[in-house]
């Protein structure tokens, strides 16, 4: 199992490990500060190196019993099973990852509806929530901006799954339910806001999402809305 320092510590953004197996296309090494796909946020992108050697990272995605595997662009050197290498995140990409992910737990917020699917990238984030009718976009886009200007802190905490099944209340996916089996469940506090289980990467404060505006709302079906986020910057 690889140690997921991302986890622990979102803004960490190099470290040293070592390589555990190598595959055709991809390494997993002991520890990592790269999130793997999951949770409707993309897997991270950057760089390893090790002995004079240096490999672009395009992907990273879970592997077999808790890996996470770094995926190497078609055609790099690849390191040796016990070499140790530095990775370094593309931190820019992660950082708007960030923002986005903590800005969709604000709007989650602001619209207190199940959410049945969602999906983050450094573009544009968007939430589905099963919901009827439209929404006031410039009423959503300013309680949005409070509650970035009023940087509420954002911190993660560990519950256990009996913990969990006693407050069902706080899974506010309909589709998905939270991982279960290793004896405990992340919880993303934006603290007097929002309390759910997230594994994701996420800011240390509201106030670092910036500027954030809604975007195109889309009618996905009988009760299904489909609102996109967007930051100015």
């Amino acid at each position: 199992m690889t140690e997921d320092l991302f986890r622990h510590d979102a803004y960490l953004r190099v470290c040293e490990a070592t390589v555990v197996t190598v595959e055709a296309d991809a390494v997993a090494l002991d520890r990592t500060i790269f999130y793997p796909l999951g949770g409707g946020q993309p897997g991270d992108s950057g760089r390893m190196s090790w002995d004079g050697a240096s490999a672009t990272i395009v992907n990273t995605r879970y592997g077999e019993r808790g890996a996470i595997r770094h995926l190497l662009e078609e055609g790099s050197a690849m390191p040796d099973v016990g070499e140790i290498v530095n990775i370094e995140l593309d931190w820019d990409r992660r950082y708007r990852h960030m923002r986005m992910h903590t800005a969709m737990h604000l709007l989650g917020s602001v619209l207190p509806y199940g959410v049945t699917g969602g999906n983050i990238s450094a573009q544009k984030s968007r939430l589905d929530f099963d919901m009827e009718g439209g929404i006031d976009k410039e009423a959503v886009s300013q309680a949005l901006t409070e509650l970035v200007r009023a940087d509420h802190p954002v911190k993660s905490r560990w519950i256990t799954d009996e913990e969990l099944d006693a407050q069902p209340e706080l899974v506010r996916t309909m589709k998905v339910q939270p991982p279960r089996g290793v004896g405990k469940i992340r919880l993303l506090e934006i603290e007097g806001v929002d309390l759910q289980p997230c594994g994701g990467t996420h800011l240390k404060s509201t106030a670092e999402v910036g500027q954030v505006r809604i975007g195109k709302v889309e009618n996905k079906g009988r009760h299904n809305r489909r609102v996109n986020i967007h930051l100015d910057d």
